[in-house]
């Protein structure tokens, strides 16, 4: 009985070892990553709404330039449609006037 003891105490132990993370892996993870977070760091001048300052584009938030610009855009190409099919979609035709 003591000889099963033992041998199942040398097979943990020696699964233990094979199981144990090597050196060069636990370094990994002791490194501090920060990954996305140094987004909140700011740097430079602080944004602001596009209302706040509507004739300095540099100064806005990134997605308030997004916006008007993508916006901005959809206006001139939606403009320049109409501009150029006026008239060519509905044609109307005068029915010929009867008189009895």
């Amino acid at each position: 009985m003591a000889a099963r003891i033992a041998a199942a105490a040398r097979q943990a132990a020696s699964f233990s070892r094979m199981s144990t993370p090597k050196p060069s892996t636990q370094a990994s993870h002791l490194i501090c990553r920060r990954g996305l977070a140094g987004a909140a760091d700011h740097h430079g001048p602080p944004r602001v709404n596009f209302w706040q300052d509507p004739l300095n584009p540099s100064k806005w938030k990134e997605e308030h330039f997004v916006i008007v610009t993508l916006s901005g855009w959809g206006l001139l190409f939606f403009g320049g449609y109409k501009f150029f099919t006026r008239g060519k979609g509905k044609k109307e035709e005068k029915l010929p006037e009867t008189s009895h």
